[in-house]
């Protein structure tokens, strides 16, 4: 695998990481079409345990097959496939080495009525990571949340686990619970605060929602108004979270949220762009679709990344 520079430079970020960490980074990153350009886009499929199955795959129902997924993802030339332990597991040897994967080792429920004390479970392990073959752990934290510091150590813990072995750490930053309004899970501030506190915690890679120009905390937004910080736009609020991940020195990646037309996606993808982003990693709004409806989406979301729509 010949590195570009584009990657050389990106994997230079990581100062303190071991040659296999950057190995398996370097694999996401070289990793399908948009290999070599610094870009990613990811499919994510953990929302079975989030919102339950019908819901997540009733819409297109060869999704309820784990390796529908896999297979997806790579006949797209997709980055990597995240997913939770028995996803990975279903189609760990049929897929072996043809795909990077991110194992989801933590996982929340709708089943919960936990609010305030939004949490998720630890459903794997790191060795589960390493006897898969995956290139990475991915683990959520919920800032915010009455639970957020449990969280943080949690991810602390595995972070450090996971390097130890070679492997790369995603971090999903999701803003709720504890006192944050609806609005406020995604208002520009939090999303920034969040994607931070992914850097902090050693993240390589960061996830968060794109942010809407609400916000959230009075005392951010006397600074945001006394500064002048742009977000009136999604280019520059993309462009803002960026920069809170170490000015640009970390991977960021955005997710595609709730379903939405077509032309809202492409549009966001190239604020993404635009705004300096890494990529997209986008579930839903994926294998809900028909297959080659799908298929012919990525393809338009992979050329927006390549500056080519």
């Amino acid at each position: 695998m010949q590195l570009t520079e584009t990657v050389r430079k990106m994997l230079s970020w990581y100062e303190s990481d071991n040659p296999g960490t950057k190995a398996n980074l370097a694999r996401i990153l070289m990793h399908g079409r948009l290999g070599g350009t610094g870009k990613l886009v990811i499919l994510p499929v953990d929302q079975g345990f989030e919102h339950g199955p019908a819901r997540s795959f009733a819409p297109n129902p060869p999704a309820y097959d784990p390796h529908y997924h896999f297979q997806l993802a790579i006949d797209a030339g997709l980055s990597a496939y995240a997913a939770p332990l028995g996803f990975i597991e279903a189609g760990a040897a049929t897929y072996a080495g043809q795909i990077p994967t991110i194992l989801k080792v933590n996982s929340s429920n709708s089943l919960s009525r936990a609010k305030e004390n939004a949490n998720q479970a630890v459903t794997a392990s790191v060795k589960d990571a390493l006897r898969l073959g995956c290139s990475a752990i991915g683990f959520t934290i919920y800032p915010g949340s009455d639970a957020a510091f449990d969280m943080i150590e949690e991810v602390a813990e595995l972070a450090r686990e996971a390097k130890s072995y070679g492997l790369a750490v995603v971090i999903w930053s999701y803003p709720r619970g504890g006192a944050l309004s609806k609005a406020g899970e995604t208002a520009i501030d939090i999303c920034a605060y969040a994607a931070h506190m992914a850097a902090l915690l050693g993240a390589h890679i960061i996830k968060v929602k794109p942010p809407t120009e609400a916000l959230e905390l009075d005392a951010a937004k006397k600074v945001y108004e006394a500064q002048k910080i742009d977000i009136k736009t999604p280019v520059a609020r993309f462009r803002h979270v960026v920069q809170s991940c170490f000015n640009g020195k970390r991977i960021v990646v955005f997710s595609g949220g709730e379903a939405k037309d077509l032309e809202g996606i492409y549009n966001e993808a190239r604020a993404i762009r635009d705004g300096g982003g890494n990529g997209s990693i986008i579930g839903r709004n994926t294998f809900q679709r028909p297959r080659e409806e799908a298929l012919k989406m990525l393809d338009q979301m992979i050329k927006i990344y390549k500056g080519e729509a």
